[in-house]
């Protein structure tokens, strides 16, 4: 399980069972955005693009209590915050894993 299912009920109840569809829904089609963010960012050596993006998976993945995926962003955040891209690179595969697992089971939670 990739989510802290705690977490995401108290999304839920916040944001109530209506609009949680929609939040899953925006962060299903972010998060992948996310990504390719720091992949362009990666290639072109820009760290302060790398970091943005990565703090941006970061908080969204934490909101719904995807915390492995929220982890990793955040490790890779850091390295982008310490210009250290050659670092994050062999790490984006694990963060992508941990994207598509959290999105199938956010996915599965939809009405």
């Amino acid at each position: 399980m990739e989510l802290d299912m705690a977490t995401f009920e108290e999304l839920k109840q916040m944001s109530g069972a209506d609009f949680i569809d929609e939040l899953v829904d925006t962060f299903l089609e972010d998060s992948p955005k996310l990504v390719h963010e720091m992949k362009a960012a990666l290639q072109s050596g820009d760290a302060d693009s790398f970091r943005r993006a990565a703090h941006s998976l970061k908080s969204n993945s934490a909101t719904f209590g995807a915390t492995r995926l929220s982890e990793l962003s955040r490790e890779l955040e850091m390295l982008g915050r310490e210009r250290r891209l050659s670092e994050a690179v062999p790490r984006l595969p694990a963060v992508e894993d941990a994207l598509a697992a959290a999105s199938a089971e956010l996915k599965g939670l939809r009405a």
